[in-house]
């Protein structure tokens, strides 16, 4: 549902049988407002109205960040993120696979590019990343999930959107693929951070508590992927 408060602040109400409200700025500048059932959209407008200057701060932050935004070619010498580090890439035609990952460069069937554009090229890194992500992320939620005190029912790899990751209430988890080109350090914190989501759904002090026990230095991390998140992408 689409409401408009003035000609400055659109956004886009979720509800949910959550306990509280907030407002998300996603990684693609939407406005969205998380908000129980029970809320009236009279409400709802008070609320965006009393966070409009934060509103406006951090989407002139998000314009900041995006006007760096790395625009990659497929073309020999680009580099492409793979867990913080950056390969260059080689076009080369002896290959029977799409893309390896090959003595630190990223190996590329040249007949991709030819014949089919950006899109076979992202296509190939993007199923290169999925799998990579797949196995890295596995690894990690069972690594911290009992350090959290949870137990996910199910993990999947996917295109998220603007999303880096979500539970469901059924206690299944989603990452994008794009978490993979981020440091190791970051994909870690994803996890956490959706973890945690288990004992606090909400964006509270609660919930920052929960991160904390885990992974006291949780802001430097968060703070990190706010500000390069715009570059992990193909």
């Amino acid at each position: 549902m689409k409401l408009t408060k003035d000609k400055q602040v659109s956004y886009e109400i979720v509800r949910s049988s959550r306990a509280t409200t907030d407002i998300v700025i996603e990684r693609d500048g939407q406005v969205f407002v998380r908000a129980p059932h029970s809320v009236a959209d009279a409400r709802i407008e008070d609320i965006v109205e009393s966070k409009r200057p934060w509103i406006f701060k951090t989407l002139a932050e998000w314009r900041d960040l995006n006007a760096t935004r790395v625009i990659r070619e497929y073309r020999n010498g680009e580099g492409f993120l793979y867990l913080g580090r950056s390969y260059r890439l080689l076009l080369v035609s002896d290959q029977e696979e799409p893309l390896v990952l090959n003595k630190g460069r990223f190996c590329l069937r040249r007949d991709l590019v030819d014949r089919g554009g950006l899109a076979d090229a992202k296509s190939a890194f993007s199923d290169f990343y999925k799998a990579r992500a797949n196995a890295r992320i596995i690894e990690r939620v069972s690594y911290f999930a009992p350090k959290v005190g949870v137990l996910p029912s199910g993990i999947n790899i996917r295109d998220l959107g603007h999303r880096w990751a979500a539970c469901s209430s059924r206690g299944n988890l989603d990452f994008h693929w794009k978490c993979i080109m981020a440091p190791q350090k970051i994909i870690d914190y994803i996890v956490v951070h959706e973890l945690c989501h288990f004992h606090q759904f909400d964006h509270t002090e609660k919930f920052w508590n929960e991160i904390d026990k885990v992974m006291p230095d949780y802001r430097e991390r968060k703070e990190w992927l706010r500000v390069n998140g715009a570059s992990l992408d193909i």
